[in-house]
């Protein structure tokens, strides 16, 4: 019994840290995304255009995309730090969109938009294989073992 509970406090240190890591890591790539936006709006000759690209916004729309998904990026990832369920949907919801404007800035800056992509795949990883926080115990709960654990500092 004693094994299963240290198991469990493991899992359950685990996915906190996850959590608080990829809650990290969305505020590291929501700025990376609005300094990635402010220089597209106020420099847009520093990107590449590409003249046959299917995605044919200026880069200064691409640069306001970026501004204002960054800036959603951050907030989701300080929300995060609260636990609450729905900042863990939000956070996957937005870590697939910043996936998607990402995806087609590749043709204007292709090495920051892969490690952009790669940043949010992360996220979306450890958002959603976290366990759910359990109300009762104020802890998460282990779906393996059935039982719960609390984090104590």
């Amino acid at each position: 019994m004693s094994s299963m509970r240290t198991n469990s406090s493991t899992s359950s240190a685990w996915a906190t840290g996850g959590v608080i890591f990829a809650a990290c890591i969305m505020i590291l790539s929501g700025a990376m995304a609005l300094i990635q936006g402010i220089a597209a709006v106020a420099k847009n000759h520093i990107y590449v255009t590409t003249p046959n690209y299917v995605m044919k916004l200026s880069l200064t729309s691409w640069g306001w995309v970026h501004i204002i998904l960054g800036g959603l990026l951050i907030l989701t990832g300080f929300v995060l730090f609260t636990g609450a369920a729905w900042a863990r949907a939000l956070g996957i919801f937005f870590a697939v969109l910043s996936i998607f404007a990402n995806f087609f800035f590749i043709p204007y800056y292709p090495f920051w938009a892969l490690i952009l992509i790669g940043l949010d795949v992360f996220v979306i990883w450890a958002l959603a294989t976290a366990p759910r926080m359990d109300a009762d115990s104020g802890g998460y709960a282990d779906s393996r073992s059935g039982s719960h654990s609390r984090m104590e500092s």
